[in-house]
């Protein structure tokens, strides 16, 4: 299984999903980002002061994630793509990417709306059709951390309609993601911490 390519850390305090081969080819063709991932979910701590506040624009779980691998050299990105048919050029535009960087594409869902998992997913279907991106990655909550969100009183801002794993997994399995290779990162209750 591929998912053995990372390293026992991160095998130990994530959950983790791959489809076609995300790993062998992260690995083995894109190892600066490889690598950037890595370092990433190895570092990443799931703050008890996080999820005490209130909601916001972006939350600092995202932030935490957005600017440490914009520190590596990944960006946020949209695409300027479209059809041409004969010579109608129709714009077929995409929704930006949280993080990209050298054909590989990271998605945050933290707490949004479920509907937000279509998205990413018809977003990453669409870029690897059109040969922009080799590899989509998303990191959500696992769905146990509900009871974490129960014990500190903020259950109701982290609903059953928001995202989170079994969610992804039933779009994923169902075909959402269309030919891209997927790795998927659940942030589990092993990353909690209540000293930040």
């Amino acid at each position: 299984m591929g998912t053995q390519l990372l390293p026992q850390s991160v095998q130990d305090k994530y959950e983790i999903h791959e489809w076609k081969h995300a790993c062998a080819i992260l690995s083995g063709d894109f190892k600066t980002e490889w690598q950037d991932i890595i370092d990433l979910l190895d570092q990443f701590c799931l703050c008890k002061s996080w999820l005490t506040v209130g909601g916001g624009r972006k939350s600092q779980v995202s932030e935490s994630i957005d600017n440490f691998l914009y520190n590596r050299g990944w960006v946020e990105k949209k695409f300027a793509t479209s059809v041409t048919v004969d010579e109608d050029i129709m714009d077929s535009p995409t929704h930006k990417v949280d993080c990209y960087k050298n054909r590989i594409a990271l998605e945050i869902e933290w707490n949004n709306k479920d509907p937000f998992f279509d998205r990413d997913l018809n977003n990453f279907r669409l870029l690897f059709d059109l040969r922009a991106i080799s590899v989509g990655v998303i990191i959500t909550r696992c769905d146990h951390l509900q009871d974490i969100f129960n014990m500190l009183g903020r259950g109701n801002s982290y609903g059953a309609s928001t995202t989170h794993m079994s969610k992804l997994l039933q779009r994923i399995k169902g075909g959402s993601g269309g030919g891209c290779p997927i790795l998927v990162f659940g942030i589990t209750e092993k990353l909690y911490s209540q000293n930040c």
